[in-house]
């Protein structure tokens, strides 16, 4: 079985919320925007930016216009790049990368939502050891797909892993490598339902306890309805 269950999981629900999932994806084009540069072509963080927006049926307007806030075009939008740690009830790793405006804001209000879930904030480094930062490529199966076909053109553009799931190709890749088997399978005429660095687990923690379970999915639901929040990840087996 593929790493990215839990993703694939939650994605349905997390997509319902288009207008916060559009602020957040905002926010990153802006910043690999400000950072790189405003052309997709010499930067590859805003390529996938906007792969990411895309995959999420963002409007291109909406597109535009980020890029266009990051770069200048239309004011100067500041965001920092923060990231916080700490556990989830049962001992469950909580990694939080968050995009914001006002760092003592931040702060508070994660901090807050580890405690309405019964869990705890902790310092930098407490939990990242426990996982792999790895790009992550997702191909939909279709019918006509030969599945030793796409491993061996994954594999051979530098893939380290290939899953096969029922109805989804799972990519594995190094951060180096991933901008490059990226654009091999995509100038191989492959399209992605996801496309993107992840924090990924070496090992998950299961949850028994039925209070843990509702403690933690509160405070999954808290920190990914935060504007601020971009991406949440987390060692907890939902099987």
């Amino acid at each position: 079985m593929g790493r990215i269950g839990n993703i694939v999981n939650r994605k349905n629900r997390q997509d319902s919320k288009k207008a916060s999932m559009f602020t957040k994806l905002g926010r990153s084009i802006m910043v690999a925007a400000r950072e790189g540069g405003p052309d997709p072509e010499y930067n590859s963080a805003l390529m996938s930016a906007i792969e990411k927006a895309k995959a999420a049926n963002m409007p291109n307007d909406n597109i535009d216009r980020a890029i266009k806030k990051g770069s200048g075009e239309l004011g100067d939008a500041q965001y920092m790049e923060v990231t916080y740690e700490g556990y989830g009830p049962g001992g469950v790793a909580v990694l939080v990368e968050c995009l914001t405006d006002n760092v003592n804001r931040t702060a508070g209000e994660v901090r807050s939502y580890f405690s309405k879930g019964n869990g705890n904030l902790g310092t930098n480094g407490c939990v990242s050891y426990l996982f792999e930062h790895a790009g992550v490529l997702v191909i939909d199966r279709e019918e006509t797909m030969d599945e030793d076909e796409v491993m061996m053109l994954a594999l051979d553009a530098g893939a380290d892993d290939f899953v096969a799931e029922e109805d989804h190709f799972e990519i594995y890749t190094s951060i180096e490598e991933f901008g490059s088997v990226r654009d091999g399978l995509k100038d191989a005429g492959f399209t992605f339902s996801m496309a993107e660095l992840r924090y990924l687990p070496h090992n998950t923690t299961s949850l028994k306890d039925e209070k843990d379970l509702k403690s933690m999915q509160k405070l999954l639901d808290l920190l990914e309805d935060s504007d601020d929040v971009q991406n949440v990840y987390t060692n907890w087996d939902l099987a």
